[in-house]
């Protein structure tokens, strides 16, 4: 039934979609560009690290604030970086329970130069054993049945990739398949990729799958169990680029794209997100990200305002940010910034007051036990009984006398006529 419904909202999606103007292939940044670091160009903020690759954004995954900005809104090709869009689109509009059967549309990607586990032609396993395939083998047979499986069609999931990038505020986004395989209309950017990244630390499912190391698929009804080892250096701890910290990430790469780096790191509650595009080695990405990570933990602090954490250049406080305040949904929404760069917001209560409920008169009470309680109860009914019995007695008592006198006033009246 879920699926039913997914299919049904995914259709809508795309018939939306199809009277919307056609996408254009975008002018995707030329390759061997490095951008400049825009957020040196900030007054009093701290000068970012040198970084190789050619697009890169350090941001702070609760509130969004961008610490570093190389280039992040130049669009690039994701490659397989994709796939975290893929996972957070199926994990809200599916059940890890879910059974999964293969179908040409997976295993056309089974491919000696495509990623993939070798899924056979109706091999069934869960909705979960996906999810991880897809996300440590990143394999793109899997990610294309997902698709299948979700939307009804790869189109129709494909449409569910956009409007969701569309609803977390990617501008430079547009996805034509579920694996991130090369196409001159598949591309995103280095910040849109860290707000889908965002996006999905916020859930749990999500959260579990890119935290893991390690999976194994159990046997299924035509394969062996395959047990899956991650290949992301910054997550394996004997890797010489293993970071403490690091929560997850995910790789891509293709000729066109070369490698790109989606990674999330979190030490003393901070949590960062760092995005590495069009690197000639996933090392160079890796070292990247590394030193953006220590960027942010040597050189932020967080403060409170308002009960919101906020990341801010050393030293600074709320007295030093200024605010911005516009009306959302009928609520007040204050924008802080430090010498114009955002760093957080925070929403004002609602104004409405909620109901007040009349207060719930408890039956039984800890001073009085249960039995005490019934019997009282019982008693209270008996006595309530009794005296409604000898009310109506009295009552009726009344009634019969009037009654009585009432015939002994007609027969004096009667003899006194005659």
């Amino acid at each position: 039934m879920k699926k039913r419904i997914c299919q049904i909202a995914a259709l809508g999606s795309a018939l939306i979609l199809a009277f919307s103007a056609p996408v254009q292939a975008a002018a995707v940044t030329a390759n061997g560009t490095p951008a400049a670091v825009a957020t040196n160009n900030i007054q009093s903020w701290p000068a970012g690290p040198q970084t190789t690759s050619e697009a890169a954004v350090l941001i702070d995954a609760d509130t969004g604030a961008v610490l570093y900005d190389k280039g992040m809104n130049e669009c690039r090709y994701p490659a397989s970086t994709t796939k975290l869009m893929t996972l957070l689109v199926a994990i809200e509009n599916s059940s890890p329970k879910d059974i999964v059967t293969f179908t040409e549309t997976g295993i056309r990607d089974v491919t000696w130069d495509s990623s993939n586990i070798n899924a056979q032609l109706g091999e069934q396993m869960t909705m979960k054993d996906c999810w991880f395939a897809a996300y440590i083998k990143s394999a793109n047979e899997v990610c294309a049945q997902i698709a299948e499986y979700v939307g009804g069609t790869e189109a129709n999931f494909v449409d569910m990739m956009n409007q969701k990038a569309k609803e977390l505020g990617c501008t430079h986004t547009h996805f034509v398949n579920a694996s991130g395989l090369p196409d001159e209309n598949h591309y995103t950017s280095a910040l849109d990729l860290a707000k889908i990244m965002k996006a999905g630390l916020k859930n749990a499912r999500f959260r579990k799958v890119i935290e893991s190391v390690g999976y194994t698929i159990p046997a299924t009804n035509l394969s062996e169990a395959r047990p899956m080892h991650t290949h992301m250096p910054l997550m394996a701890k004997e890797s010489d680029l293993y970071y403490e910290g690091c929560i997850g990430g995910k790789t891509g790469f293709a000729n066109e794209a070369q490698h790109t780096l989606v990674v999330a790191a979190e030490r003393n509650g901070r949590t960062y997100i760092a995005v590495t595009m069009r690197t000639v080695d996933l090392g160079i990405n890796c070292t990247d990200s590394t030193a953006l990570f220590d960027y942010a933990f040597n050189n932020f602090d967080t403060i409170d305002v308002n009960g919101t954490k906020m990341s801010v250049p050393k030293g600074v406080t709320v007295n030093d940010l200024t605010t911005e305040s516009t009306d959302k949904n009928g609520r007040t929404m204050n924008r802080y910034y430090y010498n114009g760069q955002y760093v957080g917001y925070v929403m004002e209560a609602d104004p409405t007051p909620a109901p007040t409920e009349a207060p719930v008169q408890e039956e039984v009470t800890e001073e009085t036990p249960v039995g005490e309680q019934t019997e009282n109860a019982v008693s209270e009914i008996q006595n309530e009984t009794k005296g409604f019995s000898m009310t109506s007695k009295i009552l009726l008592g009344v009634m019969a006398g009037m009654g009585v006198l009432l015939v002994i006033l007609l027969i004096l009246l009667h003899r006194k006529n005659y």
